[in-house]
């Protein structure tokens, strides 16, 4: 909890940088009614003022959110486990985790799948969605995807065991009669064997689990030891509650306390792979993995197989091919993020309040693991675990952001976002946006605008990678950079709108998420402008030097706060110029997908353990800021400018320290002979074959006059030649009058469609 002097000097920095600001408006405001300014200097200081308010505004957003951050936590109480579990003997809300994984390591997945089926939540069903191509051609894409699809069943078959122990457990203490209302000693010492016995079982998995790295350290770590440590406790407690004479415990509490045995090992685990499907979406995004397996929730389904691909229908009163069940919430997690224990209660009971009813997502920031191996993967987990302070602090002021890692949302504000649209005579349904690569972003917006609430909760409950290597950092920093100016004008027209609950948002709340989505920008340009244009030394000011001082104590103060160096806050500001370019290419990227309107790729942070090269734009660039900020302190110091001198010399050393710590002078080179080769050497792409004879179907009810759309549109033509045989001809373009057939039972499933024939259409 933060003293009392730690929030009075968070709210003093905030003042004090408005107070240098207004200093330094006021000089300059002086200087441009002085007489005999020139055009040139009376653009340069309106300029330089521009960049100044726009990096002070910068550093106020976070002075302020930090403020906020300081006041929730001194203001959080821990809800009591006992009321929790009091809440769930009465309400069962369901709950769905969906994990999007794209070629991971087994590895990494099995550490997210564990700690999110121990949450000891009731009835969890947990889907990984493996988005991997089905029929990979090479060896090693293959392995990976198989190891994916089996490793539901792995986890299933290794909590079995422990499962069922404790299900038996359960069941006979449920059938065990007593007119007593509190237990007895031997009723409590059966259950503190069984708390024995579970905490014995994650010892066991503790002393045996294969450490690779320090992710699987941290799991070690922060979830089997802590529930180990957690259930032993809880055994040495009711034992000494059974050799207590005056001890009562309620035979509810002890029911309470066998339920939280047996909920730990139930989850169901299971997978789905939206690619397997011709109707679904194969747009390679993570918004649409997840979006294809919302649309499917609450549904029966049958399977129509064609040479295109399985095409989903409703199943109607038939029975279901595949069912999807619906759930009161859903739990976004990506396969590279660990859940601490309690986290699925906490948050659920959290939004299960008559107070949060209009909470849409609560989530906790993820922190970066501990111990990591390189340079660059410390810092950038110190900037992770920075934002996790802002994060914290936006919730203050109601301008919280889904961050997408991990997230509980509520079912009904998701079914409000859903967007239907036509592809390939299917229609595809859209809750996240995925308009733009910051999909979370961008769905935080249209929540806020529906007059929902996005909550973070003020506890550190979750954890995530961070990439290991400047190339899969470039990859990860450059989608982060990008969209934030694509989704402005969103935000902009929600500010002018009352919500639906007849309110508009606070001016705190614009402030925060102006800079929320345009700081990336506005920081790397004002930065830019601030290193190569050759401003006058005069507009320099002392005021604007101490609008930054507060910023940098309160970031230092807090590296230290979450378990950094003080002195870390150098090596953060060379990994920031390391990043500049990267920050500024996804601003280019942003500008020209507002002007054009198209569709960002969106580019998965590679979870691999070799290197990933880093393109020769992202190599080459931080040396010649390099190279620049030496030539500018040369001549600073032949003009005698001496304040530009030091940002000139501090610039120049912390590159160059990036450059050598963070990608290292080898890794540099590789990369550019890399990069040079691949540009010199061409591989020749080969025409993809189009069949000699297409598929009937195809060219009877979509047509052949165009043949790549042959393969394409052959599951459209499966459900259309199904159609036609039920003998009702409708509109061609759509796939719907089957399905409603389908629905209302008029004919059995349509199993397959082989080349020259419509097999098991029952049309009786």
């Amino acid at each position: 909890m933060p003293r009392k002097a730690t929030v009075g000097g968070a709210r003093f920095a905030l003042f004090f940088t408005a107070a240098a600001w207004l200093a330094y408006l006021v000089e300059q405001i002086a200087k441009l009614t002085g007489p005999g300014l020139s055009a040139r200097t009376l653009s340069e200081t309106v300029m330089y003022l521009i960049l100044v308010t726009l990096l002070t505004a910068s550093a106020a957003s976070y002075l302020l959110a930090r403020l906020g951050y300081f006041e929730r936590i001194r203001d959080h109480r821990r809800t009591p486990r006992s009321t929790i579990d009091d809440f769930f003997d009465q309400e069962l809300p369901s709950m769905t985790v969906i994990v999007p994984s794209y070629r991971e390591d087994e590895r990494i997945i099995r550490q997210t799948l564990l700690s999110a089926a121990l949450q000891e939540y009731p009835n969890l069903r947990i889907v990984l969605l493996v988005d991997d191509p089905p029929n990979p051609t090479d060896d090693l894409n293959r392995k990976v995807l198989e190891r994916s699809r089996a490793l539901p069943k792995s986890l299933h078959e290794y909590l079995q065991k422990p499962r069922r122990e404790f299900e038996a457990a359960l069941e006979a203490f449920e059938h065990t009669p007593s007119d007593n209302a509190f237990a007895d000693k031997r009723t409590l010492e059966l259950l503190a064997r069984k708390y024995e016995s579970a905490g014995a079982w994650f010892a066991r998995e503790l002393d045996t689990m294969p450490r690779v790295d320090h992710s699987d350290e941290f799991l070690a770590r922060e979830f089997f030891a802590r529930m180990m440590n957690d259930l032993q406790s809880t055994a040495q407690a009711i034992s000494a509650a059974a050799e207590e004479r005056d001890a009562r415990i309620s035979r509810r509490r002890v029911h309470q306390l066998y339920v939280r045995l047996a909920r730990t090992f139930q989850a169901e685990i299971t997978t789905f792979e939206r690619k397997q499907f011709a109707s679904l979406s194969h747009e390679a995004n993570k918004a649409m993995n997840l979006n294809s397996y919302l649309g499917l929730m609450g549904g029966r389904y049958s399977i129509i197989s064609s040479p295109g691909g399985q095409v989903l229908v409703p199943a109607g009163d038939r029975n279901p091919d595949l069912v999807v069940p619906n759930s009161d919430y859903v739990l976004t997690l990506d396969a590279d993020s660990i859940l601490l224990p309690e986290y699925c209660l906490r948050l659920v009971y959290f939004m299960e309040q008559e107070e949060n009813a209009d909470v849409a997502v609560v989530q906790t920031p993820y922190s970066a693991y501990r111990g990591a191996a390189s340079r660059i993967e410390r810092i950038a987990g110190a900037t992770t675990d920075i934002q996790h302070v802002v994060h914290q602090g936006l919730t203050r002021f109601d301008a919280t952001f889904w961050v997408g890692a991990n997230a509980v949302i509520r079912k009904t504000a998701l079914d409000q976002l859903e967007e239907q649209q036509d592809e390939a005579g299917f229609m595809i349904k859209r809750y996240i946006q995925d308009r733009t690569v910051i999909e979370d972003t961008e769905s935080s917006i249209d929540l806020r605008a529906r007059g929902w609430r996005l909550h973070n909760y003020p506890e550190r409950l979750s954890y995530s990678a961070t990439p290991p290597d400047f190339g899969s950092m470039v990859i990860q920093r450059q989608r982060w950079a990008n969209g934030g100016l694509v989704i402005l004008p969103r935000l902009l027209k929600m500010c002018r709108r009352k919500d639906q609950r007849g309110k508009r948002p606070s001016i705190a709340e614009l402030f925060l998420r102006l800079n929320y989505l345009g700081s990336i920008s506005s920081a790397s340009v004002g930065l830019l402008v601030l290193l190569f244009y050759p401003f006058e030394g005069s507009l320099l000011s002392r005021y604007a030097v101490l609008t930054a001082v507060p910023y940098f104590w309160a970031l230092s103060g807090d590296l230290s706060r979450v378990g950094y160096k003080r002195s870390d806050l150098f090596r953060v500001y060379g990994f920031n110029l390391l990043m500049l370019p990267i920050n500024l290419a996804g601003t280019v990227q942003s500008v020209v997908q507002g002007i054009g309107g198209q569709k960002i790729a969106f580019a998965r942070t590679p979870k691999v353990k070799n290197r990933t090269v880093a393109p020769l734009t992202f190599v080459v660039m931080p040396l010649l800021l390099a190279g620049w900020s030496a030539w500018t302190l040369r001549l600073d110091v032949q003009q005698h400018h001496y304040i530009h001198g030091a940002f000139s010399f501090t610039n120049l050393i912390m590159t160059l320290y990036a450059c050598l710590a963070f990608v290292g002078m080898g890794n540099i080179v590789a990369d550019i002979a890399v990069n040079l080769r691949e540009f010199i050497y061409k591989p020749v792409r080969q025409t993809p074959s189009i069949p000699d004879v297409p598929h009937w179907a195809s060219v009877l009810y979509i047509g052949s006059s165009v043949p790549e759309e042959v393969l394409r549109s052959a599951p459209l033509a499966v459900a259309l030649a199904a159609q036609d045989q039920v003998g009702e001809r409708h509109a061609a373009g759509a796939a719907e009058p089957f399905e409603r057939e389908l629905a209302t039972g008029t004919h059995g499933n349509v199993i397959e469609l082989d080349r020259g024939r419509l097999a098991a259409l029952d049309t009786k």
